[in-house]
């Protein structure tokens, strides 16, 4: 027993040691909790074993300092840059969660006791990396804060970006503070300090503090404002010149909008004050600054921009300044920049028509870089807005005259794109070909020029290739979408009524309604959309709708191309195989995701939500057209996604009436056609089996849009009711089809009778359906029980079954007579009682309908059935 003992204790001693060796690396390598856990096992083994209690004394020392101490230290006080990049990656990595809270402030102490300029871009990752993972160095920072703002402002904004915009944070987090006084007069002097570093001479360091102002202005709005006097305000419109980078404009032009928000005539004025005193001293860089400011809030503030802009003198007066004294091309960049933004506003595009146009027409051919193409864009939507004005015959007769020809323009868009598109593209190039694209983006309005441009492959190909190389460019993006977006889409289909209301319109408004051109109607569409999908066009709205979260516009035009594409029967496989399918589920489960978190308690307004219900239909209706005629397993391979069934909720959602606020008037009546679709594409889903023996996609339609289903089925459009019907006649193949009609329920009788009303009305493809139906449901017991007992339509329903059988389609008599065998079968004395019912006649009715039959298939049920009517069965 002793040696027993002796043995396990020995055994124990030594997995004591391996432990506390375990531990000791443990703590080597930071991972205190994982090393104190390892040492406790091995306490409970052998607490007094020599090698456990040298790793419990090893392990308190090591846990008075850390890697990130050690690393920190080097950094700070040896000026060692591979220390500090060390630092950074551990702060990084997933150590961190081994980092006492001591440790990290410890580790940040050692950072901003040494002055800035002495370490290297390292210590912004530190600190602000220290700060976002550990809640005990944002309560220092605060305090810092509050002790000296200004000089630990100073000191942090000199360390870089992240570092400075941790002070935003700690500002923001109200658990950090004593109380709301304190913290909001930290946020106040942070503002005031921030827009005071903007002020500052210089641009090196605009987009470090105009973030700090955004994201302060953005979280208290209504309070910060009042900070931005003029001076601020000039500051602020400085920092959209347009030589600076998009994103600093990009932050000055949200501060400034959310400024004019809340204080319009201040910033109307400080605004007008700013333009004019620059361009009245006629200087290069003032009007550099002014044109760039104006042109930059055009999109934003239109109103106030456009009335400086139609100043009496301002513009007529600027077209000889620019001739005589500047020839530099920044001056004459920016002002084309300027009046190209101008030009979304008609009075101020006859301004610059009537004192511009010729100044334009010279740039467009001896222009420098970017200015011809930029010229050439400005006459573009000068002259297309020109010829929209005028109607019809006045249009073409303006053209024809030479008057709002683009036909030049066309040209030098065209051979600009294509140049750019061969050769290596540069951030100037990609500016160039997004002047060119937004040229063609107004002109391709016109009807020859969607002509010119679908019949140029090299034109097609080099804007392909434009969009797959700039996706994130929201000019190229935008501006090449809508040129394919003009190419492809149809003109609507007006009722006859609709076009009388139309003109009407047209007569009330004083002007001639406008003659469709005939290279606008379907077939050269359709012939248009071919020519794009030959060239791959629905890859290429794959590929830059793939690894983003696309825009409201990027993806409401990528629908509707995709919309427009489907419509060619002959064109879905293709566009299918380049990703459409996937790209349009994607997008419908976008449009489905709940509101954020900040705007989500708010009632959508009825427009927005009106247009949101606009776009998914459209989105679905794309979806439904290519998902009609193709082989769903073609589609949706086992395994892959999307699967069939994220396919299901777009579809169904076509069958509902469109959620609208307001009643449907006449000249708007619902279109149907997106439901019928829809129904077809359903119908072709129906069938398709699944991995899952317990699961069909039949199941999930009815599950999931049965009641919308029967709804259609009385539907007075005699396609949709025929969709509908057959629809059915597919899901009624699945177990829980033929439940819907054989639960014994009285809803379950009125289902068969409706269905079989179905099998009685003029459209032959609907009794197919119908008799489909019924010849696969009679096929169950409970069915034709239903049937039987149903003794107040008995007599009508086996009218009905003999008119099928006595129909000159084939089909429908083979259906018939299915029915009537499976009726005349029914036990419980049922099949007497039908017997009964046909009597005589019918059975003369089955005889004279044999007659006609040659296929023996359909001819071996019909014998049988009159063999049980005549009793020799």
């Amino acid at each position: 027993m002793a040696a027993v003992t002796r043995l396990t204790r020995q055994l124990s001693d030594e997995r004591a040691s391996v432990l506390a060796t375990e531990a000791i690396a443990l703590a080597k390598s930071g991972k205190f909790d994982q090393a104190s856990s390892k040492l406790r096992q091995a306490a409970v083994l052998a607490h007094d074993n020599i090698d456990v209690q040298a790793a419990f004394v090893a392990l308190h020392d090591g846990q008075s300092s850390s890697p990130l101490i050690d690393l920190c230290r080097r950094y700070a006080q040896y000026h060692d840059s591979k220390a500090g990049e060390d630092a950074a990656n551990y702060l990084r990595s997933s150590e961190i969660h081994n980092l006492t809270s001591s440790a990290a402030l410890e580790s940040l102490q050692l950072i901003l006791e040494e002055k800035p300029n002495k370490l290297s871009s390292a210590q912004d990752a530190i600190v602000s990396e220290l700060a976002r993972s550990n809640v005990q160095v944002r309560q220092y920072l605060a305090q810092r804060l509050v002790q000296s703002t200004t000089e630990f402002f100073e000191d942090m904004f000199a360390r870089g970006d992240e570092s400075a915009n941790c002070l935003r944070s700690v500002a923001l987090e109200m658990k950090l503070w004593q109380n709301e006084e304190i913290r909001l007069r930290v946020e106040d002097d942070l503002f005031v300090l921030f827009i005071a570093k903007l002020m500052e001479s210089g641009h090196d360091y605009d987009g470090r503090a105009l973030k700090g102002i955004t994201l302060l202005l953005l979280a208290d709005t209504q309070r910060l404002f009042t900070h931005i006097d003029e001076d601020a305000f000039d500051a602020l419109l400085t920092s959209l010149d347009l030589r600076l980078p998009a994103d600093v404009r990009g932050q000055a032009t949200l501060v400034i909008t959310k400024f004019i928000e809340f204080s319009e005539l201040e910033a109307q004025n400080y605004f007008v004050n700013f333009i004019t005193s620059r361009i009245s001293r006629k200087k290069p860089e003032d009007l550099i600054i002014s044109f760039s400011a104006a042109a930059q809030l055009f999109p934003v503030a239109g109103n106030v921009a456009a009335q400086l802009f139609l100043t009496p003198g301002l513009l007529p007066g600027l077209v000889p300044l620019l001739e005589q004294k500047f020839s530099g091309s920044a001056v004459h960049d920016t002002f084309l920049a300027l009046i190209n933004a101008a030009c979304v506003d008609g009075a101020c595009r006859k301004a610059i028509q009537e004192s511009c146009a010729t100044w334009l027409s010279h740039k467009v051919s001896n222009g420098d870089g970017r200015q011809p193409a930029m010229a050439a864009t400005i006459l573009a939507k000068l002259r297309t807005a020109n010829a929209t004005a005028r109607g019809g015959a006045e249009q073409r007769a303006s053209i024809k005259a030479g008057q709002d020809d683009v036909s030049d323009l066309v040209d030098l868009f065209q051979k600009s794109l294509v140049i750019e598109s061969e050769t290596p593209t540069s951030p100037s190039e990609g500016k160039n070909i997004s002047d060119s694209i937004e040229g063609l983006a107004y002109t391709s309005l016109r009807p020859e020029v969607k002509e010119r441009l679908a019949n140029d492959p090299r034109v097609l190909k080099a804007l392909l290739k434009a969009l797959e190389e700039h996706p994130t460019s929201p000019e190229i993006v935008i501006g090449g979408l809508s040129i394919i977006s003009n190419l492809t889409h149809y003109q609507p289909n007006l009722s006859e009524e609709q076009k009388k209301i139309s003109q009407l319109k047209a007569y009330a408004n004083a002007s001639k309604p406008a003659d469709v051109s005939e290279l606008e109607d379907d077939t050269h569409v359709e012939k248009r959309n071919t020519a794009l999908v030959k060239a791959g066009v629905a890859a290429t709205l794959a590929k830059i709708n793939k690894n983003q979260q696309p825009s409201s516009a990027t993806s409401h035009l990528t629908d509707n191309i995709l919309h427009s594409l489907s419509r060619n029967k002959s064109d879905r496989g293709t566009i299918a195989q380049q990703g459409a399918v996937r790209l349009l589920i994607t997008h419908y489960q976008q449009q489905q995701q709940p509101q954020s978190s900040t705007t989500k308690s708010l009632p959508s307004p009825p427009q927005h939500q009106t247009q949101n219900d606009s776009h998914s239909t459209i989105t679905a209706h794309a979806l439904a057209r290519i998902l009609i005629s193709l082989n769903p397993s073609h589609v949706f391979p086992a395994s892959s996604t999307p699967s069939i069934t994220s396919a299901i909720p777009p579809l169904i959602s076509l069958l509902q009436p469109p959620q609208q606020c307001h009643v449907l008037s006449n000249d708007t009546p619902r279109d149907l056609l997106p439901t019928f679709e829809s129904l077809l594409a359903l119908t072709n889903l129906a069938s398709t089996s699944t991995t899952d023996p317990n699961f069909t996609v039949a199941s999930l339609i009815i599950r999931t849009a049965w009641d919308a289903i029967e709804d259609l089925l009385l539907s007075d459009n005699v396609l949709v009711r025929r969709a509908a019907v057959e629809l059915i006649c597919n899901l009624v193949a699945s177990p829980a089809g033929v439940a819907k009609y054989a639960d014994g329920s009285r809803r379950a009788r009125e289902r068969l009778r409706i269905l079989m009303a179905m099998a009685d009305v003029e459209d032959a493809k609907t009794r197919l359906a119908a008799g489909g139906a019924l010849a696969m449901l009679t096929d169950f017991e409970e069915v034709v029980d239903a049937i039987v007992q149903d003794e107040e339509r008995l007599c009508r329903t086996l009218e009905i079954v003999l008119d099928m059988i006595g129909d000159s389609e084939l089909g429908l008599k083979h259906r018939g007579f299915v029915v009537l065998l499976n009726l005349v079968n029914a036990d419980k004395g049922g099949g007497e009682k039908v017997k009964k019912a046909v009597g005589a006649g019918g059975i003369e009715k089955v005889k004279n309908a044999l007659r006609e039959v040659r296929e023996q298939a359909v001819l071996e049920i019909g014998m049988e059935v009159l063999k049980i009517l005549m009793g020799r069965k």
